[in-house]
């Protein structure tokens, strides 16, 4: 966890005499009411005043000098228990502790509570069981927790002619333990206390943007989540790379030691209001590539993940199984800390991003020569490029895995901001002059090819709360059209690739001439489908041109 730097006066009458010692600082330092300190430094310089005994003279502060008191102050929660009876307490709570404990302290503080262990927390209607932590019920500052303590009761039974007259009067709480065991029977009245816990600032927040309620999150993106956040809640501070032109972070683990995921703030992309690397601001909201629009990265990372369906299909909502072109688990995620980009200062502001998880790798395609790489990774990579008209496909985005039992790369595809644009005017495709891309397509390839349905893509997309914009949504039917009669005609992806990019920046691709005839032969106000019915036509037309 982080730390708090709290700079005090320096005049040596309000912070410290010069006869004090650190010990004798530190007791007066910890007198300030809510603030829950331990393993404070007092830090002059640069330098920790790290002996207790010694003299704050000895470390050369003179009148007019700075000190500064470090404290962990996010360990502690607040806890204020007030009763309908009017009792007021207060306890403190570490974090990481559960329901359990929080009772104990009740029992505690609040004298006359009696068998806490078979009392309830409600929150939100919900019993809380023991076993949950209080950071996970209190995710907010002014979280509410009911208390419902069962009273003993005393139980009478008076005879009136064949019946028995039968009154119950609640214990009262100042009648004590002892009292209790006269009676019988057991719960007639609740007594309701109120918890209102005040969580301090914390340091690190990792959550999980799900917009559809019918959406369950793969075990794989919950772990993947899971053990960043713990890489957080240890104090495992994120890495900004020093690649590529927007704000990416690597993730650790709680050990320090190993990276497990990469977080990409939205504000942080190419031309975004807090892009680190100093890139100006888009002007009309355009992003580095044309077609595509700054702060929409992070959407078309997940989007890439989605759509990368494994051979057998799209996955249930619930599978984490790899997709055929091994586009790395990627999720939408809240998260906040310090390390992040703030230009104007840190408060506190959660930033919205992709969060993928990290491959290992042996280094990226443009560390070696491609002859190296399987025909069927090289293949892979370029059936999700084509779907996706992938705008910004280099070999740096392409990372290198090695089998060391088999001896044989794999290759991971990353970084896919820039699929799925509006035009095709950018498209980049490095694989196409690689040897592997004059390779025909296999018969599993053209059978996964031939199962792709853009309408029930665009539709998973929406079900995960992206409506895709109609520009995108249209560039992409057209591409996963030509990918279909393309491999159904036995083009290789160097044919087909060449058909999406441009052989130089002024000159049209074909796809763009096969769709600029489409709108040319379009009357003004006729629909979608006549649209994609022209595309078609004119598509097998060319096609026809290129295979004969």
């Amino acid at each position: 966890m982080s730390t708090a730097s709290v700079a005090f006066s320096s005049a040596i009458e309000e912070f410290a005499c010069f006869p004090e010692n650190f010990a004798h600082r530190y007791a007066k330092d910890s007198d300030f009411k809510r603030v829950f300190v331990r393993k404070q430094k007092l830090v002059f310089e640069g330098r920790e005043l790290a002996q207790n005994n010694s003299r704050v003279q000895d470390y050369g502060v003179a009148d007019g000098n700075v000190l500064h008191l470090v404290l962990k102050l996010s360990d502690l929660q607040a806890i204020t228990v007030r009763t309908v009876c009017g009792k007021e307490f207060e306890f403190h709570i570490p974090r990481g502790r559960n329901v359990g404990y929080v009772k104990q302290q009740i029992a505690k503080k609040g004298k006359g509570f009696l068998n806490l262990k078979d009392q309830e927390l409600v929150c939100n209607g919900e019993e809380l069981e023991d076993q949950r932590l209080i950071t996970d019920i209190c995710k907010n500052s002014d979280a509410v927790i009911h208390l419902l303590v069962r009273n003993s009761a005393k139980v009478r039974a008076v005879p009136i002619e064949r019946d028995f007259e039968v009154s119950i009067e609640a214990l009262s709480l100042n009648e004590g333990p002892h009292a209790a065991r006269q009676y019988l029977g057991d719960t007639s009245s609740v007594e309701h206390l109120i918890l209102a816990g005040k969580l301090f600032q914390r340091d690190s927040i990792l959550e999980p943007l799900v917009v559809n309620s019918k959406i369950q999150l793969p075990m794989v993106i919950k772990e993947l989540i899971d053990l960043t956040f713990d890489g957080l809640q240890q104090g495992s501070r994120p890495i900004r790379s020093s690649e590529g032109s927007g704000g990416a972070y690597f993730m650790q683990d709680s050990s320090g030691q190993k990276y497990i995921s990469v977080f990409k703030p939205t504000d942080e992309e190419p031309m975004a209001v807090n892009n680190p690397h100093g890139l100006p601001l888009s002007l009309d909201g355009e992003g580095l590539k044309k077609g595509t629009c700054v702060g929409e990265g992070a959407l078309r990372e997940v989007a890439a993940y989605l759509l990368d369906h494994p051979m057998t299909g799209p996955r249930s909502f619930d599978s984490g199984e790899k997709g055929f072109a091994g586009v790395p688990p990627t999720v939408m995620v809240k998260c906040l800390h310090k390390a992040f980009n703030y230009p104007d200062g840190y408060d506190y502001d959660c930033k919205i991003g992709s969060l993928q998880m990290f491959v290992n790798n042996v280094g990226s395609c443009e560390d070696m020569g491609s002859r190296a790489f399987p025909v069927d990774e090289v293949q892979k990579i370029s059936v999700l490029d084509i779907r996706l008209a992938n705008a910004d496909r280099h070999a740096g985005n392409i990372l290198v895995t090695r089998n060391c039992e088999e001896g044989r790369f794999s290759l991971v595809p990353i970084d896919h901001g820039y699929c799925l644009p509006e035009n095709f005017e950018d498209c980049t495709f490095d694989w196409l002059y690689w040897p592997q891309a004059r390779e025909p397509y296999s018969p599993d390839v053209i059978k996964y090819i031939k199962s792709l349905d853009a309408e029930q893509d665009i539709e998973l997309l929406r079900f995960h709360g992206w409506d895709m914009p109609p520009k995108c949504a249209r560039t992409f039917r057209i591409s996963t059209m030509l990918l279909k009669k393309g491999a159904e005609r036995g083009l290789t992806p160097y044919a087909i690739g060449r058909i999406m990019c441009r052989e130089t920046v002024k000159q049209e691709s074909v796809i763009e001439q096969i769709v600029k005839e489409a709108e040319e032969a379009l009357l003004p106000g006729m629909s979608d489908d006549a649209f994609f019915e022209a595309v078609t036509l004119i598509m097998d037309r060319r096609l026809d041109e290129l295979t004969s």
